[in-house]
């Protein structure tokens, strides 16, 4: 099998399980990593709950693929989408897949991809299953999105406000709200595992690769753009640029 990995990437939509409103932002999320040059969306589109998604595929350029319930309470799409994404891997021109759904059947799917060297970004609500947010190289909550995306639109600045929050040593950290415990440890065991200067500083670039290879979390989930807007709103950390640009973070004591 030959492989050419490149920027395209094949997004592909679970309708049942993935809501029409986080199309654009999801859509502009993946703009960054990639080139979406396949687009398909599955579904059985008799179905009147997916109304929302037939109203707008043309819009966003979407193949619609119909799979029509062949047996009451059982659903054919996620095979159908299973069958077409090894098709897409094993032609060997897709740089990346992006899966939109909550479902957790596809866990096994975005774990098979990732063996083959490909990354996987997972798009589904707050309550999608861990075991499919993990299976993905990132996850990304489309709730978060669309709202920042609406945020953006309205010409509002993010409404994330900070939360004192005192630790073991009975100092104070302060914590972005959205940052919970659970992710402000991922951060620090990032940055306790990069290499630092004499100063305490470790490169921004290395912390995040550090952390993506230990989690699937998107820091757009969070309501930022960037890591670098989450490191500096996280108040137990501290960043600094160099004469060429390069952030570092160091975390405050």
């Amino acid at each position: 099998m030959t492989k050419t990995h490149n920027d395209n990437i094949a997004l592909l939509i679970d309708a049942d399980n993935a809501s029409h409103a986080g199309i654009d932002p999801v859509l502009t999320a993946l703009a960054e990593l990639g080139t979406v040059n396949i687009r398909r969306a599955y579904g059985n589109w008799r179905k009147q709950s997916l109304k929302g998604w037939v109203d707008i595929l043309h819009k966003y350029g979407i193949e619609p693929q119909q799979q029509f319930d062949m047996t009451k309470g059982k659903n054919a799409t996620d095979m159908k989408m299973t069958i077409d994404a090894m098709d897409l891997l094993f032609r060997g021109n897709i740089g990346g897949f992006g899966i939109m759904s909550s479902d957790s059947d596809f866990m096994p799917l975005a774990m098979r991809i990732r063996q083959d060297g490909l990354p996987v970004y997972g798009f589904g609500s707050a309550k999608t299953p861990e075991a499919f947010k993990q299976a993905c190289s990132r996850f990304i909550d489309v709730d978060a999105l669309i709202k920042v995306d609406k945020l953006e639109r309205g010409g509002r600045k993010s409404d994330v406000k900070a939360a004192t929050k005192p630790d073991d040593g009975g100092d104070s950290s302060v914590v972005s709200s959205k940052v919970d415990d659970e992710l402000l440890k991922l951060l620090i065991d990032a940055y306790q595992a990069s290499k630092r200067d004499a100063e305490g500083y470790a490169s921004l670039s290395e912390v995040g690769k550090i952390a993506g290879n230990r989690s699937s979390f998107d820091v757009r989930s969070y309501g930022f753009s960037r890591l670098s807007d989450m490191f500096e709103e996280v108040r137990s950390f501290q960043t600094k640029r160099d004469d060429n640009g390069q952030l570092f973070v160091k975390r405050l004591r």
